[in-house]
Formats: structure tokens, C-alpha cells, sequence
């Protein structure tokens, strides 16, 4: 971090799922009532054995009481304090913000190792604050982050834990947001921010019961806030939503406006209120007020309130205390105000900070009788001071966009972090593609997959290690370089247990058992099987609900290969190779085309055949026209051999033509200057100036064309390079750049882009996506909501790109999408921009206290070289959606390949061995997206499906229309026999959810129709996300 309930049943029990009507379970005439199926509190509700332990007949009666008077959604606010309904109630949440890394690695924050970087012990904050809240029963304390809650519970004694219980029981510690994480708003993937959701309120929820889980989202650090956030915290079922961090300006109108606290309508897709969140801004950010900060960390005077002490300020500090809360109120409209009593590790010390928070409280109250005072102080919770703006039964405005960018000052813009790091971001979004894979097979195996002939294979360190890296100084690209490091580290050891997973599924789903090898480093043309072996087979594992025709690439010795497919048939394969400007020659690859079936395998065979060795050089035509084309059946690209640029895009199916030229440019980055000392760094994307420099006014170009590709290699300098490529039937233009080693000895920091140049007439508009989901308009300075004061016209007009880009002129569009997060924009009409790499000399002064440089291992060396890819589509501005959609669920879900050496065995000699396989008996269709297919427990799987067009996209092929699906006999390896729907993070069930409602100016909602699950027709709405626990019976045996 940088500086600056449902009603269901009683508390700790878990009788889901299975209960209610939202239940449906398979019984030998078809579906039936679903029975109970509950378990012990500790156990959660995933455990199928053990019956309920229900509660003496008194309590039941009890509760139900309370039920009766408290109304059904107050069940989850029992707990809460007093308050004064006729007083501003000022509510005092003591709190703690650990980031799960920043200037210090996971490990090293929670053990308290190397002080000497920063003093920070997560172990000793919740020792401390377990201590101080059993000292006094009016102490509350709230905890965030499961990461290091989790870890710190499994070494507590049975004692301690029974104790910790208790606290949460009473409401005295209590949970806020609930994930693994505070995870980062601008990088992240829907897909990775829904599993680390999960993972860490699935511990709660088997860990406290429904007493453990929370009901507000709290993200108080991340730097800018994201609509699909929101809408996927109201899907998960918050009530609300408090975050810190608002961009400066923003902020002062809010606080004019007294627009502190609204209804964010988070998607425009969804009916209201389905993605409706009430959500509020903290007053300060997530700190205490000045002066008030009572831990070991600070310097404030602590209270004393003995008037005999020369330090006596008792008296004046409560006049600055009442003077503060009725300033702050002035800027929210109920008579309620929150303070945030606490901050980056905090509380070490629990017992400086609550002793002098009891004795605030009880002089500030004490001037109730004693001089009339109107304010009264209390411990509470942001569950609690929600509850009390939720009994205000007022009306709130409605916010219908975002937070971003997010600026703390004049010319200091939060927008360089979008592209911070992009190897960093690249092996995370493989690491999410892999972890998908892991866990689909784990499901399609069952058991086989955990143990079988290649060991015991796990998918939690991968999914541990990849809910990690969602932290908002992970992915984000902003932490020290050796705690980077250590990222990555935990994804490659995350790796190792999934291939063991995934090896075991495979040789169980074949039937053969194979000496499986996965090449990690095939973007750097290294697989050193391919490279030494003369026959070898290659399997590809499609994630996708549908079937996937996918050019397999392969770093091989020799020139001619025989490709087998899954049948036996030949089919077409080439060798290509290319030296580089420098003369390196880079290994060869094979070429074949792969049909893989949906959410399946084809497994193909390779030999090498014996032949003269032929050197591969680029064909070059004998006539040099001064245009060079590539062109399949869609697209034609056109170059200039003159400057080497791409010059023009035609679809030829739409019988569209844009004139475009791509090429790099970078920005030089700020050191300062004599407006602001503000340099760009981690964090801070601040350019010199405007107008960036080219890497070089032309391209060096090299020509590959067979019957496979088509590539026009271009050269722009030694650190800059791309390859322009187009298969036979894509419907995209392939742009694979590679950048770096970027020189810095000319004392200049380099913040390097791709630009796209077209003549559409684009109003100033451009449009990006929300974590990868819905997509939001941008207008160059401006914002919907505040009149801005641009001060900075490149990085204020910079935005996250999660997965696409685009512009368009009402008839033509130009969508470019990346295969990692990067910020991007559109700096002037019909231009388009994608930051792809960026290497500093100054540190931006927002704590991480180093320069951005990613030099090497060692720290000396020459930095950093980056491969990725920006797919280009051309199309009509009402076809374009059909496309975008469809390619980016297959950059982010690509196919696996798994390599062996020829030669296997059976499995077993009872099973057949096959070389193609399918998970599904039939595909699912284009709008539907299996977005989760994963073990819960020994039994359950967890199963989400997603429609994945918006309202009014795909008109072209009606592809945002409804969709219903039928479940009851989808999967080929499992038959479900009992389903279960719940909230989108699996903490209640569907039908049991019951979430806070507000009045807001835009009128009434409509509220949901009556739930019934019917598994023969399930109905996706557009952007709908549906999830299911399935309770599944694995079939013996695979057909053929």
C-alpha cells in the first residue's frame, strides 16, 4: 500500500445445501425434493455427512423472536451498538491494513522479519488485538485480509480458537470484504477477483459459520474503484461498499454535494437491483484523523485525563474531537459519521491504541450531561454504521460509471500502475488461464486426478498463490522488485502440483499413461523436448465450452515433420524460421493446425522425417511493388515498403477499408518540473511531454508466406521488434511485439507504446473494458459525474485495459485486443494507444522507495525484454461484438499443450485408450461462457456459467438474447444428482438471499420474481453470472 444477513437458520449453523426450494436433487423418477445436508460449524456447509445439531427449543423460540421484531435482514446487524437517535453518532472502527506484500514479502510481513525496511508484524497484530478486545466487551475490532487471518489461525491452540469464535459471535471481531485479498480494481480479471472472493469467504464461512460472514465490502487502498467491482461484490450479496481512495477533485464536489455516499447501478445490463451496491467514500481515506493516532507507529499525544499532570489535554483534545465530527458531518447527510481508527499495520501494540480509544469515548460522551453536547462516540463497524444509513430511510443519487483514473493532486496521476511490470501481469493472467485448466480437469477426473501414476496432484498452492497475486500492489506491478520476485515464486511453485494434477487427469481420461512435459518457456521458442526428440506427441486440452480450430507452434531441430491427428490423418504442417536483423538464427517451429473439441483433448502425433537439410529463408517476390500484402479469406494487410508500417486494414466480408499505421513511440518520463516535482514511477504515469518519440520513422521488414502463415517480421530498433501474422481463417490481425532490454543510459526514463492511427471520426470518444467484462465510454477530459480540471493530458486520459480497446464512428470499428493488462487511450480523434512496457529512473515518492528499473537478478543488468500480443479486429460497429466477445474468452482461456515422448501404456488393461475426448455431450452455445468447472469437496463440484454479451451486443447473430441451457446431462465424466444455485461466491444460497434495500432518485426497482430452480432449464440473462454447487456421481467408465 502507498502512502497518503440472510435469515436461514441460527448463527454458526449451516444447514446448506440442499434445504429450501432452491434446492434440486436427482432421485430415480427424476428430480425431488432436495433433503438437508448439514454439518458442524468448523466444517461449513460443504461437508455431506453429519446431521444438524439443532439448538435447545428455548433458542430456537428465542430467535425467531428476534426475527419477528428485528425484521428478516436484520438478523445479520444483531450485534451492533446503541446508538443516539436524536445525537451525531460519531462510529470509532478500529482497523488494521495488511498488504498481502508491498515493501515486504508475504512471509516476511507476517513473521516480522526485516524491520529494517518496515516494521510490520502480522502474527503480533492479531495476538494484540485478540488480547485488548477480551480485556473490555465494549471493543470492536474489524480484520480484512484471510491471506494472513488464515495462516495465522491454523497455529493458534484449540483454546485460542475457541476463544476467537466467541469474539466473532458477539460481533466484537468481525470481517470485513472477506477475500484472500483487498484485490486491485484496475489490472484484475473478473474471473481471478470472483476465485480469490471465494477462497478467502470460504474460509470464514467453514471456519465461523454464518457468523464469520461479512456484509460489507471494504476496500479502502486500491487505487481507483471499477464498476464490474461493484457489480460483483452485489452479486456475492454485500450490502455495501466503503473504499478510501477518490481522486482529489472528485472528492471536494462530493463533499460539496454532500454526494459522499450513494447507490452505485454497476451495470447496465443487469436489472436494477440485481448490481445495485450502496457505497461510500471514508472521510480520511483509511487513516485516523490528525493528532488522533494512538499507535506505536506514531507520534500523536496519547489522552491524558488527569488534570493533576502538567501533560493534562483531556479538555482540549475533546474540543478538537467535537469540532472534527461536526466538520465532517457537514459533508454526509445522516446523523451518523464514521472514523477510521487505524492503518498500515497497525495495532501491534492493540493495547496503546484501545486504551486511549476508551478514554476519547468516555470524555467526549461524559460532556452529554455535562454541557449539552449533541455527539456521541461509539466502537463500531462499518456493518454497523451501514445499518444505521440503511434506518435513515433516506433517498440517494445514483452513479452509473466509475473511478477512474484516480489523481491525489495536480498533475500526479495513479494511471501508470495499468502497465507497471507487464511480465509481471502476463504470467499471472497464464497462471489464471492454467489454473482454469487444472481445475476442470480435476473435476472431469474426479479422484484420479488428485493421486494417480505421476503422484498427488493439488490445485490449492495455485489458487493460493493466484489469489495472492489479485492484491493491490501484486498484479498492480507497484512493489519493491525482490518482493516481485518472490511473486512470481509462489506462482511457479503453484505450477508444479497442477501439472501432477493435470498429468494424472489426462492419462485417466485417455486411458494411457505417457511421460508428460510441459514447456513453460514456449513464448521464447525453448521446449526441449521438441528440440531434441524425432517423435513426440502433443495433446491440447481445450478449456472452452465449444470447439476451437488453434495453431499449435513448436520450437523443433529439424525441417520436415508428419503430423497425425487424432484419427490417424495427415494434416499439413510447415517448418518456418527467420534470423534476426542481427543474424541470430532463432530455432525453427513447427506449424500445424489443431481441432480440439469442447472442453476436451486431441491428441496429436509428430515424427520427424528424414530429408536433406533445406535452410528456410523468407520468400521475397521477384517484382518489388511498393505495397506488401498478406491476406487470408477476411483480412488483407497492407505494409508500406517504404517506412515498414502497416498502412492499411481491409475486412473483406464487410467489404470494409481502414487506412491505419501502427508503430512505437515512448514518452519521456517526468523527473519533475517547475509545476510539480512529481516524477513518474510505479504508481505515477507523468510524461515530459505530449508528444511522444518515435522509436524509429521505419521498420526493417522480412517476409514469411506459406500455407500456414503469413508474417511480416518488422524491426524498429534493437529493443523493439514485432511480428505481423494472419492464419488461414482468423478473423484478426496478430500483432506480436517484443520490447526491451529499454536503454536508460541516456538518463531518460521510457514509457513505451503501440499506437494505432486511423482517419474515424471519433468525437473524442473511446472505449475500454471493466475487468474484463462490461465496457465503459470514455471521453477525453472529462467526467461524467465532476467538472474536471485537466492538469495532465496524457496520463489524465489514460485508462485500464483489462482485456480490449476501441473506437469507432457509428459504422466502422477498430477493437484491439491484449493479452495482459495495460493502460490505454485516445489521445486525439481516430487514435488509439496501448502502453506495453515502461522502465524509470526515480521512484514517484508514493512509498515503494525504489525506481521502476527491472534490471535483472542481480539488479545490474541491461533490464527487462517483454513478448505479448494485441489481436486487431476490423468490422462494423454492430458486428464488432460478435468478435471481441468470442476472442477475448479465447485469449484468456487458451488451450493447454501437454507433450510426451511416443511410446505409452495402457492405464489399466480394462480401460480403451483414445486420443480425443470431450467433457461435454454437446457444446455450450457462443453467448454462454463456463466460466468455473472446480472440485469443492470430495463430492461437489463448483459450476458457474456466464452469458457474456451485454444488452445490445452480438445484434448481428442475436447473441445477446437470453439463453437456457439444460444441465441434467451436459457433462460425458459425471452425472450431477443434486444442484444447488447460491450467490456468486458461494456464501448463501440463492433463494435465501436477502440484501439491504435503498430508496434511490431514479424511481423504484423492480423486485425479483419467486425462485425456483428447474436444472432442465437454466436461464442465463445478458452479463448474467449463475452458481451452482453440484452434488456428482463420477461414471466408472469413459465412452469412446
Amino acid at each position: 500500500m502507498p502512502v497518503h444477513a440472510w435469515p436461514g437458520p441460527a448463527p454458526g449453523s449451516t444447514d446448506w445445501p440442499g434445504s429450501g426450494s432452491g434446492g434440486w436433487t436427482m432421485g430415480a423418477d427424476g428430480p425431488a425434493a432436495a433433503g438437508d445436508r448439514a454439518g458442524g460449524r468448523a466444517a461449513g456447509p460443504w461437508t455431506s455427512s453429519g446431521a444438524p445439531r439443532l439448538p435447545p427449543r428455548s433458542l430456537l423460540l428465542l430467535f425467531f423472536l428476534l426475527l419477528a421484531v428485528l425484521g428478516v435482514r436484520a438478523s445479520s446487524y444483531k450485534t451492533c451498538p446503541k446508538v443516539q437517535p436524536d445525537m451525531l453518532n460519531v462510529h470509532l472502527v478500529a482497523h488494521t491494513h495488511d498488504d498481502v506484500g508491498w515493501l515486504k514479502t508475504v512471509d516476511q510481513y507476517f513473521y516480522g522479519i526485516h524491520g529494517n525496511i518496515q516494521h510490520a508484524g502480522v502474527q503480533y497484530i492479531l495476538d494484540s488485538v485478540v488480547s485488548s478486545l477480551l480485556a473490555d466487551p465494549t471493543r470492536r475490532f474489524i480484520y480484512v485480509e484471510i491471506a494472513f487471518f488464515s495462516r495465522w489461525w491454523k497455529q493458534q491452540t484449540r483454546a485460542t480458537q475457541e476463544t476467537v469464535r466467541e469474539l466473532v459471535r458477539q460481533g466484537r471481531l468481525e470481517f470485513a470484504n472477506g477475500g484472500w485479498v483487498m484485490n486491485d480494481e484496475a489490472t484484475t480479471h473478473y474471473g481471478a477477483i470472483v476465485d480469490q472472493m471465494t477462497l478467502g469467504l470460504r474460509f470464514l464461512e467453514d471456519t465461523f459459520g454464518s457468523d464469520g460472514r461479512p456484509t460489507v465490502a471494504w476496500h479502502i487502498d486500491p487505487f481507483g474503484h471499477s464498476r464490474e467491482q461493484a457489480s460483483l461484490f452485489a452479486q456475492m450479496g454485500f450490502d455495501g461498499f466503503f473504499f478510501g481512495r477518490l481522486d482529489y477533485q472528485d472528492k471536494m464536489f462530493r463533499e460539496n454535494m454532500r454526494e459522499m455516499e450513494q447507490v452505485w447501478r454497476a451495470s447496465s445490463s443487469l436489472k436494477p437491483p440485481a448490481a445495485d451496491l450502496f457505497t461510500g467514500v471514508l472521510p480520511n481515506m483509511y487513516n485516523p484523523p490528525d493528532n488522533l493516532c494512538w499507535d506505536v507507529l506514531c507520534d500523536d499525544m496519547p489522552v491524558v485525563d488527569d488534570p493533576r499532570s502538567p501533560e493534562y489535554n483531556a479538555k482540549e483534545l475533546v474540543t478538537y474531537f467535537l469540532q472534527l465530527a461536526t466538520a465532517q458531518a457537514r459533508h454526509y447527510r445522516t446523523n451518523h459519521t464514521i472514523m477510521t481508527m487505524g492503518s498500515d499495520f497497525q495495532y501491534e501494540n492493540a493495547n496503546m491504541w484501545f486504551k486511549n480509544l476508551d478514554k476519547l469515548i468516555h470524555l467526549v460522551n461524559s460532556q452529554q450531561q455535562a454541557n449539552g453536547s449533541q455527539v456521541h462516540v461509539l466502537y463500531s463497524t462499518p456493518a454497523c454504521y451501514l445499518w444505521e444509513l440503511n434506518k435513515a430511510n433516506l433517498t440517494w443519487s445514483v452513479k452509473q460509471d466509475d473511478f477512474f483514473p484516480y489523481a491525489d493532486g495536480s498533475y500526479k496521476f495513479w494511471t501508470g500502475y495499468f502497465s507497471s511490470r507487464p511480465a509481471l501481469k502476463r504470467y499471472e493472467r497464464l497462471s489464471y488461464n492454467f489454473l482454469q485448466v487444472c481445475n476442470q480437469l480435476e473435476a472431469l477426473a474426479g479422484a484420479a486426478a488428485i493421486k494417480g501414476p505421476y503422484g498427488l496432484g493439488d490445485s490449492a498452492p495455485l489458487r493460493e498463490a493466484m489469489a495472492v497475486l489479485q492484491h493491490h500492489d501484486a498484479v498492480t506491478g507497484t512493489s519493491k522488485q525482490h518482493v516481485a520476485d518472490d511473486y512470481a515464486r509462489q506462482l511457479a511453485q503453484g505450477w508444479g502440483p497442477c501439472e501432477v494434477l493435470l498429468s494424472n487427469a489426462l492419462s485417466w481420461l485417455s486411458g494411457s499413461k505417457d511421460k508428460f512435459t510441459f514447456c513453460r518457456e514456449l513464448n521464447v521458442s525453448n521446449c526441449p523436448l521438441t528440440q531434441t526428440e524425432e517423435r513426440f506427441q502433443v495433446t491440447i486440452y481445450n478449456p472452452l465450452g465449444r470447439k476451437l480450430n488453434w495453431m499449435v507452434r513448436l520450437p523443433v531441430s529439424g525441417s520436415i515433420f508428419l503430423v497425425k491427428d487424432p484419427s490417424g490423418v495427415t494434416v499439413p504442417s510447415k517448418v518456418v524460421a527467420l534470423q534476426d536483423p542481427e543474424g541470430q538464427e532463432h530455432p525453427p517451429e513447427l506449424l500445424f493446425l489443431a481441432s480440439v473439441p469442447a472442453l476436451g483433448f486431441s491428441t496429436y502425433s509428430v515424427a520427424q522425417v528424414p530429408a536433406r537439410q533445406v535452410k528456410v529463408r523468407p520468400s521475397q517476390p521477384r517484382h518489388q511493388s511498393p505495397v506488401l500484402v498478406i491476406q487470408n479469406e477476411h483480412i488483407r494487410a497492407s505494409f508500406s515498403r517504404d517506412t515498414g508500417f502497416l498502412m492499411e486494414i481491409e475486412n473483406l466480408d464487410e467489404k470494409l477499408v481502414l487506412p491505419i499505421r501502427q508503430a512505437f513511440f515512448w514518452y519521456n518520463a517526468s523527473t519533475g518540473n517547475n509545476q510539480s516535482a512529481q516524477a513518474s514511477g510505479a504508481y505515477i504515469f507523468r510524461p515530459s511531454r505530449s508528444k511522444p518519440l518515435p522509436v524509429r520513422h521505419w521498420a526493417e521488414i522480412r517476409v514469411i508466406k506459406n500455407d500456414l502463415v503469413q508474417e511480416v517480421h518488422q524491426n524498429f530498433s534493437a529493443w523493439c521488434s514485432q511480428v505481423v501474422r494472419l492464419y488461414p481463417g482468423q478473423r484478426h490481425l496478430e500483432l506480436e511485439w517484443t520490447v526491451g532490454p529499454i536503454p536508460v543510459g541516456d538518463g531518460w526514463g521510457k514509457e513505451v507504446i503501440s499506437r494505432f492511427d486511423t482517419l474515424l471520426e471519433t468525437n473524442g470518444r473511446f472505449y475500454t473494458d471493466s475487468n474484463g467484462r462490461e465496457i465503459l465510454e470514455r471521453r477525453r477530459d472529462y467526467r461524467p459525474t465532476w467538472n474536471l480540471n485537466q492538469t495532465e493530458p496524457v496520463a489524465g486520459n489514460y485508462y485500464p485495459v483489462t482485456s480490449r480497446i476501441y473506437i469507432t464512428d457509428g459504422h466502422m470499428q477498430l477493437t484491439v485486443l491484449t493479452d495482459r493488462s495495460q493502460g490505454g487511450s485516445s489521445l486525439s480523434d481516430g487514435s488509439l494507444e496501448l502502453m506495453v512496457h515502461r522502465r524509470l529512473l526515480l521512484d514517484d515518492a508514493r512509498g515503494v522507495g525504489e525506481p521502476l528499473q527491472e534490471a535483472g537478478p542481480d539488479g545490474q543488468g541491461p533490464g527487462l525484454w517483454v513478448r505479448g500480443r494485441h489481436l486487431v479486429l476490423l468490422n462494423t460497429a454492430r458486428a464488432a461484438a460478435s468478435q471481441h466477445r468470442l476472442l477475448a474468452e479465447e485469449v484468456v482461456m487458451a488451450p493447454q499443450v501437454v507433450l510426451a515422448p511416443m511410446g505409452s501404456v495402457p492405464y489399466s488393461l480394462e480401460t480403451t485408450q483414445q486420443t480425443q475426448f470431450s467433457g461435454l455431450l454437446r457444446e455450450l452455445p457462443p453467448a454462454v461462457h463456463l466460466l468455473t468447472l472446480a472440485r469443492w469437496d470430495p463430492e461437489t463440484l463448483l459450476l458457474r456459467l456466464e452469458h457474456q454479451f451485454a444488452v445490445g451486443e452480438g445484434s448481428d447473430r442475436n447473441l445477446s438474447s437470453p439463453v437456457t441451457l439444460d444441465l441434467r446431462d451436459l457433462f460425458t465424466t459425471f452425472t450431477i444428482t443434486h444442484l444447488q444455485e447460491t450467490t456468486l461466491a458461494v456464501t448463501q444460497p440463492r433463494d435465501r438471499v436477502s440484501r439491504l434495500q435503498w430508496t434511490t432518485k431514479t424511481g423504484p426497482v423492480t423486485q425479483a420474481e419467486p425462485f425456483f430452480l428447474d436444472p432442465a432449464a437454466i436461464t442465463l440473462q445478458p452479463m448474467e453470472i449463475r452458481t451452482f454447487l453440484a452434488s456428482v456421481q463420477w461414471k466408472k467408465a469413459i465412452k469412446t
